[in-house]
């Protein structure tokens, strides 16, 4: 097998030279930056017979996946609102020191498709497909050709709406929130712990975690955290040595690359 770590441009290009070499390929997110990629990507790995997975660690970290059973068991009732900011801040070497970041070619877009995905991924995973899009992005601090802010209103199959705030140019940098609310109740995920569970029938089992003392840096790109990963890389070889399929394959990963794409395409001329 071989781990694609490479700037998000290259992913498929990459992933398909692997499988044509009978390796089977785990590629960091997004799968790559527009799902005609995705695509020559996706088949290529299903005509070759090779294993594809996509780096999505948050869908294993403990507190997330308590989340989304918790809306899955009806816990929160019918999904009506679900807020998802993720206000980070990266300096401006961050972009300046890098040939890719912020780059259309390669990173296709910025703190949407690069710092967001994550969240994007979250929102699809646990409340489904998304059927209205409107947006806008800007550039607000930063010197690169994509946007560093980006603004989403969604309307989801279920009839459930969300409102989507990704940036990294909010100083110093804040934890990721994810809010999400239902007719019988709301639960709160900030730096990926449950923070807040409040219902009108409180429930067994269903409760805030311990705080966290492992927080992550919000203004640095650097994950300290590597269980997620090893989670996902866990996974990965054995969907390979069981004939498996990975907890994000190609398929499932292109999700989220299409909703990035339907946003882009609704902020129209405001992107800037």
């Amino acid at each position: 097998m071989v781990a694609i770590g490479s700037p998000s441009g290259l992913h498929a290009t990459q992933g398909i030279a692997a499988a044509k070499r009978g390796l089977h390929v785990l590629t960091e997110k997004p799968i790559d930056v527009s799902t005609r990629r995705a695509d020559e990507l996706i088949t290529a790995a299903e005509t070759l017979g090779i294993k594809l997975g996509v780096i999505f660690q948050d869908r294993c970290k403990p507190d997330i996946r308590r989340m989304k059973q918790w809306i899955n068991e009806g816990v929160l009732g019918k999904v009506l609102l679900a807020d998802a900011r993720v206000k980070w801040y990266r300096p401006p070497e961050y972009y300046g020191d890098s040939k890719w970041r912020g780059t259309l070619a390669l990173d296709g877009g910025g703190a949407l498709i690069n710092q967001a995905v994550h969240t994007v991924d979250l929102l699809l995973w646990m409340l489904g497909d998304v059927v209205k899009v409107q947006a806008s992005t800007a550039n607000l601090l930063h010197k690169i050709e994509a946007e560093d802010t980006a603004l989403a209103l969604l309307k989801f199959k279920s009839g459930a709406n969300a409102v989507l705030q990704a940036t990294t140019a909010a100083f110093p940098g804040y934890a990721r929130r994810l809010e999400v609310t239902g007719t019988e109740g709301t639960v709160i995920l900030e730096q990926d712990r449950v923070i807040a569970v409040d219902l009108k029938q409180p429930r067994e089992g269903v409760a805030a975690s311990r705080a966290n003392s492992d927080i992550e840096e919000t203004s640095s790109p650097v994950v300290t955290d590597f269980q997620g990963h090893q989670a996902v890389f866990e996974d990965f070889i054995r969907a390979v040595e069981e004939n498996g399929t990975p907890m994000c394959d190609g398929r499932e990963a292109r999700r989220s690359l299409a909703l990035i794409e339907e946003i882009y395409r609704a902020a129209g001329d405001s992107k800037s």
